[in-house]
């Protein structure tokens, strides 16, 4: 395994005029937390969408476990993958997205399985048992046979990271995975994501909850205008910032 599990060097992207990443840079080591503050449009999510390709950079290159996501090296040029080679790539990267995006003619349990069959061609009783393990693990083992609309908002989301682990990711991304959610609901997916971090499961997180920074992250990075304006461990960019931009920031959700 690489000593550096996430490497991001130098992204930009733009979308027509607007640059919305502004040469960014950000490493994850294997078994780290970095937990992503910063204002809307500060290109949080689209720096999460680049780590597994769901956008393309424009300039500079990202590796997860070493392996470069979405392109190929060829002397001092990048060739961009096909699709269905990009497509085995994100089987590594876990994505649970803001809305759950769960699948909403499935049930539960055929939510989780169904990637493991149709992406990594495992035999569908082996995936169903291993879906109610991680079921079981974020404590809906109960709710197997439901369908996505018979749950609350909390349930879902725990069903969504539930079938990003039935993957088996290198890593797992978070975009603002509480910010759907009812505010009594949001403690519940919190707590998921807490025992991930305590069995060592890389993250990155982009949230709005400062006090799950402060408890969980290992490393606190604050974005603002398409670039890192400072990182740190949590006892440094929550509670003794450095930039003016950065207290500005937190002065406000605080």
């Amino acid at each position: 395994m690489s000593q550096v599990m996430v490497d991001v060097h130098g992204v930009h992207k733009s979308f027509g005029p607007l640059q919305v990443l502004r040469g960014v840079d950000l490493r994850v080591r294997p078994g780290e937390v970095t937990v992503i503050l910063g204002p809307s449009g500060s290109g949080k999510s689209t720096l999460l969408r680049t780590i597994n390709h769901l956008e393309k950079v424009d300039r500079g290159w990202i590796s997860i476990d070493g392996e470069l996501i979405g392109y190929r090296r060829s002397g001092d040029k990048l060739h961009e993958l096909k699709e269905k080679e990009v497509l085995k790539q994100r089987t590594h990267i876990g994505f649970v997205f803001q809305n759950f995006n769960l699948f909403p003619h499935l049930t539960v349990l055929e939510n989780v399985t169904e990637a493991p069959v149709s992406a990594l061609r495992r035999p569908r009783k082996e995936a169903a048992e291993t879906a109610r393990r991680l079921l079981a693990r974020v404590g809906l083992e109960d709710k197997a046979d439901a369908y996505p609309r018979q749950l609350s908002g909390g349930q879902q989301q725990r069903v969504a990271i539930a079938r990003a682990l039935a993957l088996e990711p290198k890593v797992l991304l978070f975009d603002e995975p509480t910010s759907a959610l009812d505010p009594e609901l949001v403690g519940e997916v919190l707590e998921v994501i807490k025992d991930l971090a305590a069995t060592g499961t890389t993250m990155i997180v982009v949230t709005h909850e400062i006090g799950f920074a402060r408890e969980v992250a290992d490393t606190v990075v604050f974005m603002d205008g398409g670039l890192v304006v400072e990182q740190g461990p949590p006892a440094a960019v929550p509670d003794t910032p450095r930039h003016e931009r950065t207290r500005a920031f937190l002065s406000k959700v605080l």
